[in-house]
């Protein structure tokens, strides 16, 4: 059985660009801008990619990954912040794991 992501947002350090899943415009503009900051000062910090990702039981996770050769990459600092993170926003992801189950995952419990 295929596993099912959904990203929630990302960043790239390597592109500068922050994605916000288009899936997830409806969410109030503090709820996007302080997932903006999260994401993008996480790639300033730390350097590669960030992604939020609900899993299929619509648990919220970070992935990171750097492009190979990437020097400059701190993975051990990206550990540190992902779990600094984690701590400092769990109201926030909290609310968005919830916000996620009620929404998305609601239709698929219907069937």
């Amino acid at each position: 059985m295929e596993q099912r992501e959904t990203v929630l947002c990302a960043a790239s350090a390597y592109e500068k660009k922050f994605y916000l899943n288009e899936d997830f415009f409806g969410l109030p503009q503090e709820v996007k801008d302080e997932l903006k900051i999260m994401c993008v000062l996480f790639t300033e910090d730390v350097g590669g990619i960030v992604e939020l990702l609900f899993d299929e039981d619509g648990e919220l996770t970070f992935r990171t990954t750097a492009d190979e050769g990437d020097y400059l990459y701190d993975e051990i600092g990206s550990v540190l912040k992902v779990k600094a993170l984690q701590r400092e926003k769990a109201d926030l992801l909290n609310e968005l794991q919830m916000y996620y189950k009620l929404i998305f995952l609601a239709e698929f419990e219907e069937d």
